[in-house]
């Protein structure tokens, strides 16, 4: 597979094109988080002669979405997202631990909210589309401590547990892979110490 990054102002979102690299059958590809759209983007999808097969939304903030309207105006794509509805747009909604098949393409469904209740990373091979659920370095941001135990809960469960190593492909930022966060995510780390330092505190009566 080819990957293809993308810096989306305004917002300074990540936006992904994946697609097949195998000459001897179809080009496929899908999009992550389009929070804008650009000739830049068009230009790989059609130089590269790629049928664009489904828009992958991470979570619906605007910068990771903006770019929709352009996109559909361009191609008839379907949009698989934890919502129902995006923008004016219907989706396929997906659900935690789903697996789905898109062309050449499986992909695995991990919701993880938090940051937002509809926030969500997508598996495809050895890639995770984090939106912003992980970043390098950081977690996302939350409205509460409830959101954020509840986010970090899914990360340390559901993501840092994932044997061996991933590349790690946030909606903000540069890219990283799972063993770095692990080890060295100032996010975790400072959520983990907050933590300890909680259920440490005593009180004598």
């Amino acid at each position: 597979m080819r990957l293809f990054f993308y810096r989306c102002f305004p917002g300074f979102g990540n936006c992904y094109v994946l697609g097949t690299d195998d000459d001897s059958g179809s080009r496929e590809a899908v999009i992550v988080d389009p929070g804008s759209i650009d000739n830049k983007i068009i230009d790989d999808i059609e130089g590269n002669g790629y049928t664009l097969r489904a828009v992958l939304i991470t979570h619906e903030h605007k910068r990771h979405v903006y770019g929709l309207r352009t996109l559909k105006r361009i191609y008839d794509v379907g949009i698989f997202a934890m919502n129902s509805s995006i923008m004016e747009f219907t989706t396929t909604q997906v659900k935690d631990a789903d697996k789905i098949s898109i062309g050449p393409f499986n992909l695995e469904v991990i919701a993880i909210p938090g940051h937002s209740a509809d926030s969500a990373i997508f598996l495809i091979d050895r890639l995770l589309f984090t939106g912003d659920v992980l970043t390098a370095g950081l977690v996302g941001s939350t409205q509460s401590s409830y959101g954020a135990a509840a986010q970090m809960n899914g990360i340390q469960n559901r993501i840092l547990t994932m044997p061996g190593d991933y590349t790690v492909l946030p909606g903000h930022g540069p890219p990283s892979t799972l063993e770095a966060e692990r080890r060295f995510n100032v996010g975790i780390n400072q959520y983990r110490e907050n933590h300890d330092r909680r259920q440490g505190f005593r009180v004598d009566l």
